[in-house]
């Protein structure tokens, strides 16, 4: 387990929402290991519990700052085991109820809308990742997804071609099918 204090004082904007801080905060962290990297999952916490309940170790993270801190602290989890499914390996998670929420920061080859017209049919998954792989239109894209347990949800998608901090965009609908997953965790 590794945990993340906050990356840097030029992070995210300050009037965004604790979760779409946390989501940005953990895309500038990815962003910073570069790009072909496994899928890394987060836990997230209440940095103020963090502070009261293990004040030695939020001293250490550099949130000992008082309100300076970002209200969620993102703690990265163990590696994803490698040849897992994703929603495979979801589906084994259980969180303990300390953590407020997760998040999971993935990339992945994606197509415009305008390409799903030309998807031939009948393909299996590996078949189909194929062919992504070599249209040319495919883009490369990490997205970082997020919920908590009350149901909120975010994202941010940075494009490999486009890889700036300015350029992330950033919304709670982007990436359903993975919210939806993630949320799923938490699921009694």
């Amino acid at each position: 387990m590794l945990l993340m204090s906050n990356v840097s004082p030029s992070g995210p904007p300050m009037a965004a929402s604790p979760l779409t801080r946390a989501v940005l905060e953990i895309d500038e962290y990815a962003s910073g290991l570069g790009w072909d990297q496994p899928a890394r999952l987060f836990a997230l916490v209440d940095t103020a519990k963090l502070r009261n309940q293990e004040p030695g170790l939020a001293a250490q993270l550099g949130l000992d700052q008082g309100d300076a801190a970002a209200p969620l602290t993102p703690i990265e989890q163990d590696e994803i085991p490698a040849g897992q499914a994703l929603d495979q390996f979801l589906g084994t998670i259980a969180w303990p109820d300390a953590v407020v929420g997760c998040a999971l920061t993935v990339e992945r080859l994606m197509l415009p809308p305008s390409a799903e017209t030309s998807v031939p049919e009948g393909l299996n998954d590996k078949q189909l990742a194929k062919w992504v792989a070599k249209h040319p239109d495919r883009q490369e894209v990490r997205m970082t997804v997020a919920v908590l347990r009350d149901g909120a949800r975010e994202s941010a998608v940075r494009l490999r071609e486009k890889d700036s901090p300015t350029e992330v965009l950033t919304g709670a609908g982007l990436v359903p099918g993975l919210a939806e997953a993630l949320a799923a965790t938490f699921a009694e």
